[in-house]
């Protein structure tokens, strides 16, 4: 029955909210990528206040009750001491019985409320929900940073930053509203009380509440800025784990030495170092504020103690003052933690901040359509690039591919091959030129049309952590059992695939790959690839190495399969082994980002050419004789 009551409250916040604007809208609005979060901190935690306003208000709300109700117990119980030094025990309750069904109802019944209300609010309203939209909106925007964003970060840092600034943003608000207003509640009140009692009691605690600003003031900011230093830290380190786990295979062949421990170590030493650093600066603080409660403590005692003898404080006037002081005392040490974590957190949000609010810098134009896709001609029209670099790589690179026209591009391993591909699928931005499909300038429609219209098998095939179903079916959306099985046939993948069983007891189909495919061998994961870019059926192909981790048994099991996708399709192909492309439409050689040679495989070889060499290096490129006929 509690249950029931507490989900009421569950659903008060969207945790997958995005600020208003789906993709939808987004493409409708022509922005093409959802708006980036505010790269200032303070402006970042403010935009995330507004998305849950009304419970952070009402969390406000409890707060500075929960300080009232703990202020006025405090003072009850002096009344109560007052009223039985003063009754008897035989008139006590007709006397004063008010004042016990007041304490008892303050105690019982309305901090209940209050407490139980701002455990609602925190626990039910706000977390997990709220805390879980910051980590959700600050993961969509990651991924709308282009390809080569992720390629200079660590993946576990970039999932570590996720993680972090979405704690540390709740925490940061549900704190402030909640923990901190409610000490200043408290120590307001406080103030107001024994000011009431002794004006010399309100002075102390006021110079108190002086020197704990100070402390505030010039003491945490060090905390803050070590709490960045240790955030940072602590991604990199996660970063090298993931990246040591995730590579683990090359990490077992190579490092005999455990140089790779050495490298992981160092980013260890490093988050030791800065966490050394901030606890320092924390028992600093916690020393200042010991010795300053010590003071606040002895100071109002005395007053009380002296009022007292004097004849103006009563018994219960003391017991007041000194269970105020020492709740205060209790208080303001643990509201140091608090605020020693609130300096963190707010250190932590200023680390990650820089890295999910960064501006994509591969985006739709504002104008942006979809690609028609329609017969498939490809056209690089005088593209250069050069990663930055000024030079090299791509220069004034042109070439037309017909529709339905199948092209092998051949070179050597850096002569711009894949980078020709990356380009056609806008992973980069060109530095000069441009880029057609069916007349139409890749950088002037939208990337997601744009790579729906591509399928592409690339040589280093990786596959997500999920059912060997899902990962075909991530080729088209909605795709149903049966076309993921005939994709699965038509990539010779249905053979092996029944076999396979993970660690939990799924198998076939509902058996997971591992990280990566890695449960999985090359051969398979390539296969698997392929049926997914079979279930895809887009009219441009792109076959990055797509046989080269199949032996030559599977390879030519397939062949007659790849040949039917290719069917009717734009297919540019590179190998290094040269008999998967000699029978192409066309082969187009490239040394240096330029064309040096075109044509077929036949006049090619006749030609004597670069590719002629190549092909002779691979003793006719691992054909035999009654192929290397055919190819010819």
């Amino acid at each position: 029955m509690m249950d029931r009551f507490l989900q009421r409250f569950e659903g008060v916040i969207d945790p997958f909210g995005d600020d208003g604007e789906t993709p939808e809208e987004a493409r409708a609005n022509r922005t093409g990528h959802l708006k980036a979060l505010p790269s200032e901190t303070n402006r970042f935690i403010w935009h995330f206040a507004k998305a849950a306003k009304w419970p952070l208000a009402g969390l406000l709300v409890t707060g500075g009750l929960t300080g009232g109700v703990e202020a006025a117990i405090y003072t009850g119980v002096g009344w109560l001491i007052d009223a039985l030094e003063k009754g008897s025990p035989a008139t006590l309750f007709a006397e004063h019985g008010w004042l016990l069904l007041g304490l008892v109802v303050l105690t019982l019944v309305a901090r209940t409320l209050v407490l139980a209300a701002a455990s609602i609010l925190e626990e039910q309203v706000i977390s997990p929900s709220f805390y879980n939209l910051i980590r959700w909106q600050s993961y969509r925007r990651l991924m709308d940073q282009s390809y080569t964003f992720f390629q200079n970060d660590f993946a576990g840092r970039l999932a570590q930053k996720v993680q972090q600034v979405g704690q540390a943003t709740g925490d940061f608000i549900t704190t402030t509203l909640q923990t901190f207003w409610s000490f200043v509640t408290f120590i307001l009140l406080s103030i107001t009380i024994l000011g009431a009692l002794d004006v010399w009691m309100g002075v102390v605690l006021g110079v108190w509440s002086l020197g704990y600003w100070w402390i505030v003031q010039n003491l945490l900011p060090e905390i803050r800025e070590r709490g960045r230093e240790r955030a940072n830290a602590n991604s990199v380190w996660t970063g090298r784990v993931v990246d040591s786990f995730t590579n683990i295979l090359s990490v077992k062949l190579f490092d005999a030495t455990r140089s790779n421990d050495a490298f992981v170590r160092d980013g260890f030493e490093r988050f030791v170092e800065a966490s050394r650093r901030m606890t320092r600066s924390l028992t600093s603080v916690r020393t200042a504020v010991a010795l300053l409660n010590g003071l606040m403590m002895v100071g109002v005692g005395a007053v009380a103690v002296i009022g007292w003898r004097a004849g103006s404080i009563s018994t219960g006037g003391v017991a007041t003052a000194l269970g105020l002081v020492l709740r205060l005392n209790q208080m303001s040490g643990w509201m140091m933690f608090n605020i020693n974590a609130l300096v963190r957190n707010y250190g932590t949000i200023q680390d990650a901040v820089t890295t999910v609010s960064a501006q994509p810098t591969l985006v739709d134009r504002p104008d942006a359509a979809p690609l028609v896709a329609g017969q498939g001609a490809v056209t690089f029209d005088r593209v250069t690039f050069h990663y930055g670099k000024g030079g090299g790589v791509i220069d004034e690179f042109s070439l037309t591919i017909q529709p339905g026209e199948k092209v092998g591009l051949v070179g050597r391993s850096g002569a711009g091959k894949t980078t020709l591909v990356n380009l056609l699928l806008r992973l980069y931005e060109l530095e000069g030129g441009r880029i057609l499909i069916d007349g139409q300038d890749i950088a002037g429609v939208t990337q997601s049309s744009l790579r729906a219209a591509i399928g592409v098998v690339t040589q280093d095939t990786s596959l997500l952590h999920r059912s060997i179903r899902d990962n075909i079916a991530y080729g088209r959306v909605g795709a149903d059992e049966g076309d993921i099985l005939s994709a699965a046939e038509q990539a010779s993948a249905d053979d092996f695939i029944p076999t396979l069983r993970d660690p939990k007891g799924r198998s076939g189909y509902d058996a997971y790959v591992g990280e990566r495919g890695i449960k999985l061998s090359g051969g398979q994961r390539q296969r698997i690839a392929i049926a997914r870019v079979l279930l895809k059926d887009a009219p441009i192909l792109i076959l990055d190495e797509a046989t080269s981790a199949l032996d030559s048994e599977v390879e030519a099991a397939i062949q007659e399969n790849l040949t039917t996708m290719m069917e009717g399709k734009t297919v540019i192909a590179i190998a290094h082994r040269l008999s998967t492309i000699a029978a192409m439409d066309r082969l187009v050689v490239i040394d240096k980002g330029r064309i040096v040679e075109e044509g077929r495989h036949a006049d090619l070889i006749a030609k004597g050419g670069l590719y002629a060499a190549l092909w002779n290096r691979q003793s006719g490129g691992f054909l035999d004789s009654a192929a290397a006929e055919a190819a010819e």
